[in-house]
C-alpha cells in the first residue's frame, strides 16, 4: 500500500470485503441447493453446517484485515500507527451481529420459504424466495464482522481522531446524508442490512478537506429519476427545490438492544458460555479481584456480566482509556 493516499487505501478495502462477501454468498448459495421443499427441516439440517461454515469463513476474511487497514490509513496521513493492541478476530465471528447463533439465523430463509409456499407460490419461486433471503443475510452478516473490526482497530488506535463515511454508490438515502461527515472513534457506525460502506480514518494531523463525497454533491450526481428513486420522488423535489438534504431522509441510528438490569444493552451471547473465551476471561478476572474463592472451579462459576457489542462500548466508555480498557475486557482487543 505504499505511496497510496487515504481514498485510494480506502478503495482498495471495499473491494476486498466486497470480494469476501461475494464469495460467502456463493459459497451459501452452494449450499441451499441441498434444500429440497419436500422435506424442508430435514434437508436444512444437512445443508446448515456448510452454510453456518460459509458466513463464519467470511466473517474471519472480513475481519482479519482491520488492523492492517488501520495503520495503513493512519501511515497514509503522515502519522505513525499506535495500536494499543490487536483486533481478536474470532470475537467477529460465529454470531449474528444481534448476538444470537448463525444456525438459528439462517434457517428464517427456511421460514420465509414456508411463506411463500402457503401465499400460493411454486415450489421453485418459493425456494427462490429463501435463497434471496439467505443472500440478504449472508451479504449483511459478513461486511458487517469486517466494519465491527475496523471500529475496534480504529477505537484502538490512538493516532486516530475518527473517521469519515464512504459511500460505495450506488448508495441508498439514509448513507449519502452520512457521506463524508466525521465521527470520533468511539462512535458507531451505522448502518442497514446490506450497507456496504466503510470507515476512512482520519488522524490528529488530518485536516479535513472534504476528500470523499457528501450528500449533496450524491444528490447532484444522479439522474432525476435515480434522485426520485433513491430520495422517493417528494423528497428529492424538496432537495432540489432547496431543502436541507439532511432534513429531508432520516437516517436510521442504533440497530441491536437487549432489555438487561432496566437498561437497553447491545450485547451478545458468544463466547460466554463455561468454555467460551470470554466466560473464562470474567473467572479469571473474579479470582483475581478477590470476588470468588480461588478453588472456585470454573463449572461453578455463575457468569453475572453481560457481554457488551463495541457500539455499547463507544456508548459508555468515558475516555479513550477506558474504551481500550473496556475493548480488552469483552474480548475485541487483545
Amino acid at each position: 500500500m505504499a505511496d497510496q493516499t487515504a481514498e485510494e487505501i480506502a478503495t482498495a478495502y471495499y473491494r476486498q470485503q466486497q470480494l469476501t462477501t461475494r464469495l460467502a454468498a456463493e459459497q451459501a448459495q452452494a449450499a441451499w441447493r441441498m434444500v429440497d421443499i419436500a422435506a424442508l427441516d430435514e434437508s436444512w439440517r444437512a445443508a446448515a453446517p456448510a452454510l453456518v461454515q460459509s458466513v463464519i469463513a467470511g466473517q474471519r476474511r472480513a475481519a482479519v484485515p482491520a488492523d492492517g487497514y488501520i495503520t495503513a490509513v493512519v501511515e497514509a496521513d503522515g502519522a505513525v500507527s499506535e495500536p494499543a493492541g490487536r483486533v481478536a478476530v474470532e470475537a467477529f465471528v460465529g454470531r449474528a451481529a444481534d448476538g444470537r447463533s448463525l444456525s438459528s439465523l439462517l434457517y428464517e430463509p427456511v421460514i420465509e420459504t414456508r411463506w411463500r409456499l402457503a401465499a400460493g407460490q411454486s415450489a421453485p419461486e418459493a425456494l427462490r424466495g429463501g435463497l434471496a433471503s439467505l443472500i440478504r443475510k449472508v451479504g449483511t452478516e459478513v461486511p458487517d464482522a469486517g466494519r465491527e473490526a475496523t471500529g475496534v482497530s480504529l477505537a484502538g488506535n490512538r493516532r486516530a481522531r475518527g473517521y469519515v463515511r464512504v459511500l460505495n454508490p450506488p448508495s441508498c438515502a439514509r448513507c449519502a446524508i452520512l457521506a463524508s461527515r466525521e465521527f470520533a472513534f468511539n462512535q458507531g457506525f451505522a448502518r442497514h442490512p446490506r450497507c456496504d460502506c466503510v470507515h476512512m480514518p482520519i488522524t490528529h494531523g488530518t485536516v479535513f478537506r472534504g476528500r470523499t463525497v457528501n450528500a449533496q454533491d450524491y444528490f447532484g450526481g444522479l439522474s432525476r429519476a435515480e434522485q426520485d428513486r433513491v430520495f422517493t420522488q417528494a423528497g428529492a423535489q424538496a432537495i432540489r427545490d432547496g431543502a436541507d438534504i439532511n432534513s429531508v431522509v432520516n437516517a436510521r441510528r442504533g440497530m441491536y438492544t437487549a432489555e438487561a438490569y432496566g437498561q437497553k444493552l447491545r450485547s451478545t451471547y458468544d463466547a460466554t458460555s463455561p468454555r467460551g473465551t470470554f466466560f473464562r476471561s470474567e473467572w479469571l478476572r473474579a479470582r483475581e479481584r478477590g470476588l470468588i474463592p480461588r478453588n472456585l472451579d470454573r463449572r461453578q462459576f455463575r457468569l453475572t456480566a453481560h457481554r457488551l457489542l463495541p457500539d455499547e462500548i463507544y456508548r459508555r466508555a468515558g475516555n479513550r482509556d477506558e474504551l481500550i480498557a473496556m475493548l480488552r475486557r469483552y474480548g475485541y482487543l487483545t
